[in-house]
């Protein structure tokens, strides 16, 4: 089983309106920038239940890191970054 972890993100949007994830901030304290981001498209974290946007990095191994999009648009929130972690 799988649990989500939340984590520190920043990111920027591009000229099309894309959200392309710039830094982060992994759970051990560990900062990583640029080129790490391999693929990105619309999908399930189907380890953990829920549905935004993923994208494939890699960060001294392949992952995925998720953005978990805030139903509600009237908020300054919107959304989360999460990343899958295998319950212990």
């Amino acid at each position: 089983m799988s649990t989500r972890v939340y984590i520190p993100v920043s990111a920027e949007f591009d000229a099309d309106w894309t959200l392309i994830p710039t830094s982060l901030i992994w759970e051990d304290g560990t900062v990583y920038t640029n080129g790490w981001v391999l693929d990105t498209r619309q999908a399930h974290a189907l380890k953990v239940g829920s549905q935004g946007d993923r994208y494939m990095v890699f960060i001294d191994h392949q992952s995925y890191l998720f953005f978990e999009r805030n139903g509600s648009m009237t908020r300054n929130n919107l959304g989360r970054w999460f990343v899958e972690r295998r319950a212990a």
